[in-house]
């Protein structure tokens, strides 16, 4: 029999190039009448646990879930570079809407694995838990922490199809819904190394299966500054489009892209790359003039979001070599307190990356290292090499201890504004707020809060609301931008310590999550530009002082409606100019068009039918999956430097929604 094998990509042509809400519905109970025996246990075999509950490898089988199949075939050729043996990978997405990972590393093993008696290739592909990386000697160091990656995306693929090249020949097999087609064969001769891997997303696993360009290269660029001088290429075939990722500096130059357009007090991030005890760490750090704190931690590639020993060892250090400094360099006199962590933490921008030979993460996420003994290498490491930068650099170390102790002075103020907002019965006390109107229900878990624009409309939703859950506060015009304020400066806001104390939580050090009052916090605003305007303030806000509250899903968006459609006794009620100009020509006839500027033009009886009502309302979840993204988006938008936000308008002005002419 004759198996057509299709070409391979290749290498060789790389140029080198810098919700509505629903009804909860009982299960069925089970009865009498259902046999519960040893006929309904179930042994899934090979693949097919992950065809059955792919959630449980890939989180989801949404968007994110489709992209993490590519993440993991990008994770083992990332592994090869770790291991020192690749230094390009390419990434394309076809015009068939499959994506092929290459790299030019060693080549998956292809000899027949002895315990399974077929090639270790077909092996990797259709075993769970099969892999190097399992202290069999394949790998020092990886991101794989389970070695079922390449097993996964064969499971949950429709198609794939991968090509080794080693030892002179160039193998070859092809699997359909994780099923080999045929044994691994030789099906060329090559002079170079590595593995291609082709897949199509299974349409039977995943509702969408379009991948997202920029989702894909903001993780090939994360890759590349982990990763120095490893080249990461992406292509898409239908657009001819081309992209490439290579940095000598590594991490180093991942911090100066954080820090592009700001005011920087440091001229160059502050370098420390070490091994201690077979671990490999490496910190970089620059110190900024805004007062937001972004620090990114990894571990073997892998993005720390919950931080874990590694950002702790960091955090420690950081405060005491910076003290220690201070106080030889009489900076901090005799009498003075020492800096806190949030002092020399105000304005930082710095990025930890750990690699270990066993890495023990917390939670089937890998978000949290848990590794006891990283703390005090990185600790060590950060000590030496900070203190070093300091002896060695006295006028840009001046500069750095001027930073926090401004900020110790911040927050001395804040303290004392905190103290009279305390006296004064605003914050964390059993008063609330006199616009507040609450409502009687006591457990956060059924009860809301509407943050409404203008009491006007605040009017119009106390009246039309249900006060057994629903709570109504209503704001006074646009709330203070704290992406250009200290916390002193904010609690004077009136607006807000309303806000902070209707929701319960307090803030600072102060914020305890467990006190939320309500367990949706919704912004209600006008669907114009002052209405996006105060919505904007409010995520600010919420994203850079109460983040739990988006973590904890508790944040919320209404979405009133744009337009009211009339005909005749008939009112139809639609929320933007595609759906208006649709129902206008289903309707056909004499409509009347009516478009709603303002909350305030609506009803209570309105107000409730189209935004409140639990029953056929939209909400839109606020989330947050890229903390470092945002908080970009917000120092543009938000910030003191109008150059980066006139670019950022121009760049995204053809996607803008709301607008008013």
């Amino acid at each position: 029999m004759v198996v057509a094998v299709p070409d391979e990509p290749s290498l060789s042509a790389i140029k080198g190039n810098g919700s509505q809400e629903g009804r909860r519905v009982r299960p069925r109970p089970l009865g009498a009448d259902v046999a519960y025996t040893a006929e309904q246990i179930q042994v899934l075999e090979g693949l097919d646990p992950v065809r059955r509950r792919p959630g449980m490898y890939i989180g989801s089988t949404d968007n994110k879930g489709l992209h993490h199949l590519v993440w993991e075939l990008v994770d083992n050729s990332v592994d090869e570079a770790l291991a020192g043996y690749c230094d390009l990978i390419l990434l394309t997405v076809h015009a068939d809407g499959s994506v092929s990972v290459e790299d030019n590393g060693r080549g998956i093993p292809t000899e027949v694995h002895k315990g399974e008696g077929v090639s270790a290739l077909e092996v990797v592909l259709t075993k769970l838990h099969a892999g190097g990386k399992f202290g069999g000697g394949g790998y020092k160091v990886s991101g794989g922490l389970h070695g079922v990656g390449l097993s996964v995306v064969n499971a949950l693929s429709a198609r794939l199809q991968v090509w080794v090249h080693n030892r002179g020949k160039v193998h070859y097999q092809e699997h359909q819904r994780g099923i080999p087609q045929a044994p691994v064969k030789v099906v060329g001769k090559t002079d170079r190394t590595g593995t291609i891997t082709r897949f199509w997303p299974d349409p039977e696993v995943f509702p969408d299966t379009t991948f997202d360009r920029a989702t894909i290269l903001h993780r090939l660029r994360e890759m590349a500054f982990l990763n120095k001088r490893l080249k990461m290429v992406y292509r898409e075939e239908a657009e001819a489009f081309e992209y490439s990722f290579y940095f000598e500096g590594g991490i180093v130059s991942f911090v100066k892209h954080l820090n592009r357009a700001k005011g920087i007090v440091n001229s160059n991030p502050i370098y420390v790359d070490r091994e201690v005890e077979s671990t490999q760490i490496e910190i970089a750090l620059q110190y900024n003039q805004t007062f937001v704190e972004n620090v990114l931690s990894f571990a073997n590639n892998i993005h720390t979001a919950e931080g874990g020993s590694h950002m702790t060892g960091f955090r420690t250090a950081l405060t005491f070599a910076l003290n220690r400094y201070a106080r030889k360099a009489s900076l901090l006199r005799e009498q003075d307190p020492n800096l806190t962590g949030e002092d020399v933490r105000e304005g930082l921008t710095a990025v930890i990356s750990v690699k270990l030979l066993e890495p023990q993460f917390e939670g089937q996420t890998k978000t949290k290292l848990g590794n006891a003994e990283v703390q005090g290498q990185v600790s060590t490491v950060l000590t030496d090499g900070l203190g070093q930068f300091l002896d060695e650099n006295p006028s840009e170390a001046r500069r750095i201890i001027e930073k926090t102790l401004t900020a110790a002075r911040a927050r001395e103020a804040a303290r004392r504004a905190r103290d009279l907002v305390q006296r004064k019965s605003l914050l964390e006390s059993t008063m609330l707020p006199g616009k507040l109107a609450d409502c009687s229900e006591r457990d956060p878990a059924r009860s809301e809060l509407f943050i409404v624009e203008g009491d006007s409309a605040g009017g119009s939703a106390k009246m039309g609301r249900d006060r057994r859950f629903q709570a109504i506060l209503p704001l006074r015009g646009k709330i203070l931008n704290v992406e250009k304020a200290r916390i002193d400066k904010v609690l004077v806001s009136e607006e807000i310590r309303n806000l902070i104390t209707a929701v319960g939580t307090g803030i600072g050090d102060r914020f305890d999550i467990t006190k939320t009052r309500y367990h949706r916090i919704i912004t209600m605003t006008d669907a114009d530009v002052d209405g996006s305007h105060i919505r904007t303030l409010l995520l600010t806000f919420f994203f850079r002082y109460m983040p739990e509250v988006i973590e904890s899903g508790y944040l919320y968006m209404a979405q009133p409606p744009l337009f009211k459609l009339e005909k005749g006794k008939q009112t139809q009620w639609v929320y933007n100019e595609a759906e208006r100009d649709r129902e206008v020509k289903r309707l056909g006839g004499k409509i009347t068009v009516s478009r709603f500027k303002g909350l305030g033009e609506m009803s209570a009886e309105q107000l409730w039918e189209t935004t409140m009502n639990p029953a056929q309302r939209v909400l839109l979840k606020v989330e947050v999956e890229d903390a470092a993204a945002v908080s970009d988006i917000f120092e543009k938008l938000m910030g003191s430097d109008v150059e980066p936000r006139k670019k950022f308008i121009q760049a995204h002005a053809k996607s803008v929604r709301n607008l008013d002419i």
